[in-house]
């Protein structure tokens, strides 16, 4: 085995010694057991995405404590800003402009370029972002499933579905606010 597998074993092991008191304390401070799932499947992302022979992580169980308190805090905050959506939402662009870009009917090198431009920067977006969150963005918007659809699939409720696709949706804000801008700046 190499250094890096036997650090990520390591990891995980003494990941496995304080799963049950990690999942007991996160547990406590949730509404439901699939808030309670994804931000354990989160800070363990977070852990084995972390750690790094230049920076290694040395107490790993308090480590993902200090993980599990701050993802934690993070979601509460983020369910409270939900309730001023509908603000947010008026400062984000309607999307006409780039939709006009995306799906114009002109087959001109100009518009091919940036549809792939577009395309492939949503495409890294996509592939950097949590696995949660994708799969919810990828089935709603690309797929087709409704949110019950998806729900009796995987066994996940409509409610965390929707947490994970507004998450998701914040993630390709942020990320492509760049390039939109790019792209409509130039109109």
């Amino acid at each position: 085995m190499t250094k890096a597998t036997d650090r990520r074993q390591d990891l995980l092991t003494a990941l496995r010694g304080c799963q049950q008191r990690l999942r007991e304390f996160i547990a406590g401070r949730t509404t439901n057991i699939a808030d309670a799932e994804d931000v354990y499947q989160e800070i363990t992302y977070q852990l084995l995405k972390a750690d790094s022979y230049l920076h290694p992580i040395e107490q790993v169980a308090a480590w993902l404590f200090r993980a599990a308190r701050n993802e934690l805090i993070y979601r509460s905050r983020k369910k409270r800003e939900r309730l001023f959506s509908d603000e947010f939402d008026s400062e984000w662009p309607d999307g006409e402009e780039l939709a006009k870009v995306v799906f114009n009917p002109q087959d001109d090198a100009e518009n091919n370029y940036l549809r792939q431009l577009i395309l492939q920067e949503l495409d890294l977006a996509l592939t950097d972002m949590p696995a949660q969150q994708r799969e919810a963005f990828e089935k709603t918007e690309l797929q087709g499933y409704s949110y019950k659809q998806l729900a009796l699939e995987t066994g996940i409720t409509v409610e965390t579905l929707l947490s994970r696709k507004h998450q998701a949706v914040l993630f390709l804000r942020l990320r492509l606010q760049g390039l939109y801008d790019a792209v409509i700046g130039d109109e």
